[in-house]
Formats: structure tokens, sequence, C-alpha cells
């Protein structure tokens, strides 16, 4: 009997180890961190081995392959041993791919990744397919494919996800936008973030399709240097394109064998340039699955976007409080401060990942009255701002900021929480940090 050990006992690994039991592997579980109540219950009612707060060496030196999260780097020192002894590390993706010929939807991108994976998922799901959402969002692909719940699919994938993948293939790849982001996992260089991004399409054939953006400029530079096997399907906001989506006459244009008008761009549930990208993404997607374009259309104008990106919490006092905590980049901010229409309170703040903020000046200058930085270590977006923001506040509470914020703010105005950090100097993730926010506006 093979023996998988599955390292990171979260949402991936547990689902790994379901999948891995269920096809005869002898299963152990290891985490260096606690294990969240729910996972024990699940890894006990399906009698498989575990551990907590440490990694035994004499349990997991001794695999013939090892899933490890993705989470977790390859530079961790288990990981490290595990691949000194030639042992194979793979990633859930890799793993559940091999257990499944579901029709499989890959969607990747340093932003909007997680907004058209779920729009793609609702159309799909409206236009009455058998489709599962799963990966970094939601449930894990491994635990779906254990209970072959699903003919097709759609699933969001991170670049760590990516990094751990061998054979996996996607009938059909997306990919958003790639600007910089999590250079600490990556040495600190660009291009190696980008071609951890290009796996998706790695080992994809003449009979599958990659969808990108053609306004991406790392994107157009990457396909000017490489070779690719799969039919390429670009989408475009400023440009008329041959074969693609793209904008004529204010209507959302998809050309495939023939010109199709999918629907005007005002009808859009989800407003916003790059919103419109995302809806370019996914409804490309529809059309290669034949889904009909009433269905679509529907679909998208009904669509109201997900929690944590750009979600509108309440109005206080005739100020808006806007929810963008997944905004963990400079470019997810970025997006985030162009959609402002009002004098802008801005929470900002959390562990740099090697942020750039100088991108983000001139819109500071024009929208941004006040910073609340909500961060351990401030230095940098103090350094950056302190010249053309009168106001920039220390805080180290989602409370304090969202009560600093309140008597910052005159009617009309916006409070923003668009940290353009990881959370985890202050929250478990970003989820925690967006939850916290709105409960503090809820309190005030």
């Amino acid at each position: 009997m093979q023996r998988l050990v599955v390292i990171g006992a979260g949402e991936s690994g547990v689902g790994t180890a379901i999948l891995g039991k269920k096809e005869g592997f002898e299963v152990f579980v290891s985490d260096f961190g606690k294990v969240k109540d729910r996972y024990k219950e699940v890894l006990k009612h399906h009698e498989i081995e575990w551990e907590e707060e440490m990694h035994s060496e004499d349990k997991i030196l001794n695999a013939d392959l090892v899933m490890k999260s993705p989470g977790i780097p390859d530079m961790a020192p288990i990981v490290q041993k595990l691949i000194e002894k030639g042992i194979k590390v793979i990633s859930e993706i890799e793993f559940a791919g091999s257990y499944t010929d579901a029709l499989l939807v890959g969607i990747t991108g340093t932003n909007g990744k997680t907004t058209t994976a779920t729009l793609t998922y609702k159309l799909l799901k409206d236009g009455e397919m058998n489709v599962g959402l799963g990966g970094n969002i939601g449930r894990s692909f491994a635990g779906m494919v254990a209970e072959k719940a699903y003919e097709n699919y759609v699933l969001e994938l991170s670049s760590f996800q990516l990094d751990g993948i061998e054979n996996y293939r996607n009938h059909i790849a997306v990919i958003l936008n790639i600007v910089p982001d999590h250079l600490d996992r990556y040495e600190y260089d660009f291009s190696k973030y980008a071609a951890a991004k290009f796996r998706i399409i790695m080992n994809q054939t003449e009979t599958d399709y990659f969808i990108f953006d053609a306004d991406d400029a790392t994107i157009a530079k990457w396909l000017s240097e490489n070779e690719i096997r799969s039919q390429k399907i670009p989408f475009s906001v400023t440009k008329t394109l041959d074969k693609g989506a793209f904008i004529e006459d204010e209507k959302l244009i998809i050309k495939l064998n023939n010109k199709e008008e999918i629907m005007p761009i005002a009808t859009l549930g989800l407003q916003g340039q790059h919103n419109i990208k995302n809806a370019m993404a996914a409804s490309t997607v529809a059309t290669l699955l034949k889904i009909r374009k009433a269905t679509i259309r529907e679909s998208m104008e009904s669509f109201q976007g997900v929690e944590h990106r750009l979600e509108r919490v309440l109005k206080i006092n005739n100020v808006m409080y806007i929810n963008d905590s997944k905004a963990t980049n400079v470019n997810a901010t970025f997006y985030a401060l162009d959609s402002m229409e009002t004098p802008t309170v801005w929470i900002v703040g959390g562990v740099d990942k090697g942020n750039d903020y100088a991108e983000l000046l001139p819109l500071v200058n024009e929208k941004v009255k006040a910073i609340i930085c909500l961060g351990l270590d401030n230095e940098k977006i103090i350094s950056q701002f302190g010249s053309c923001v009168d106001i920039i506040v220390e805080t180290d509470s989602m409370m304090g900021a969202v009560e600093i914020a309140y008597k910052l703010t005159d009617r009309g105005d916006t409070v923003l929480l668009s940290p353009a950090c990881a959370s985890f100097d202050l929250f478990k993730n970003y989820e925690d940090r967006g939850r916290q926010f709105k409960d503090a506006v809820r309190k005030l």
C-alpha cells in the first residue's frame, strides 16, 4: 500500500486525505500549527491518522507521495528534507486531477480570481450544467472529487497551487492579469511569479482553450516569448478583436465562430473597468461551453459580487462604508481607489509582501482626505503618502480604525477598507479582517 503524507490540515489537506484514503493510500496528516475542530472531526470520522503542532519526521520522511498545502513555502525545513530525499511533493490540484475525468475550467490572475470564478460558476449553473466551484475558494477540489459529485469544475487557482502541478490539465484556462504580488515567495523576482501563473496552460493541447487579457503587458510579453499549444481567446476593453471578447458601441461582444452581441455593459450587475474584464472572461467560458446567450445576460445582470471585494456595508450619516479586505496587494487597491467618487478615508496596512505604493500616489492625491494605518509596521505607508495627505493616523485594532474614520468623515464621504497587504499581523485572514470591519461599522 502506498503511503500518502499530507502536510497542512486545512481545507485542501483534509480533502486530499479523504480522497487518498478512498483511492487506497495509507494516509497520514501532519500540521505544524493547530488543526481546526471541524477538520479534526472530519479526520476522525474517516479514521485518518493526524497530528498537530509538530512534524514527526519518522512518519513523514517514509512517504511515497506528499501533498503540501499551498500556504506552506518550499523553503519550509520539512519540505526541504522531503526534496533532499527525492520524495515527490505535489499540490492538491495535481493529486485530485488524476482521479477525475471531469471538464476543468481553471482561473488564475493576481486580482479578480474569486469574482470571476464565482461568476463563471453561476453562469454554468444557471445554464443547467452539473458544476462544482472550488480550489482556492470554498471547497477543496480533492474533497469534491472524492464524492464524485460533479461532471464539471470551475477552480480558482493561486500561483502556489500551480507551483505544485505536473500533469494537471485545464480544458479552459483563464489568466485575468499579472501584477506584482507574493514576491516574498518568488525571491522578489517578478518573472518567476509570472511563470508560475502561466503553469495553468502548461499541459494544454490544441483541443483546449486559453482566455487572457490582451491589454495586460506582462501577459503579452510572455506570449511573445513562449509557444503555446492551446487555442488563444483574448479579451480587451481598449481594442476591437478579430476573435475574443471586446466592447463595441457600449456593448459586450464575443466573437468566436461568429459575432455575438451579449449585452450592454451598462446593465452588468457589477460595474467598473476591472469587473467588465471579469465579466468578459466568465462569459467567454460560458459561450465556449454552449450556454445560451439569454442565460448569460440574465446571470450577469443579477450577479452582485463576492464578500470582501468592494462590498458596500452600511451608510451612516450619509457616509458609505466599503469593505475591500480582499485587496491584499497594491493593484487590487488601485482598482478600489479608482472607483471612489467621493472624498475617501482610506484604511490601509498589514503584512507588506514587497509592495511598491508609488502607483497609488496620483489616486491618493486626488481621492484620499485621510489615511488610517492598520498594521504593526506602517513606516513604508507613512513615508510614501505623508507628503500628500494631511492626516495619517496609526492604530492596531479594527474597532479603533473604524472609530477614527467615523470622526474624520463629513457627510457624503466614503470610508474604504482596502489594505493592499496581507492580514496575518493582526487577523487570521482577509475574511476575518473584513468581518471585523463590518462588525465594527455596525456597532457605530
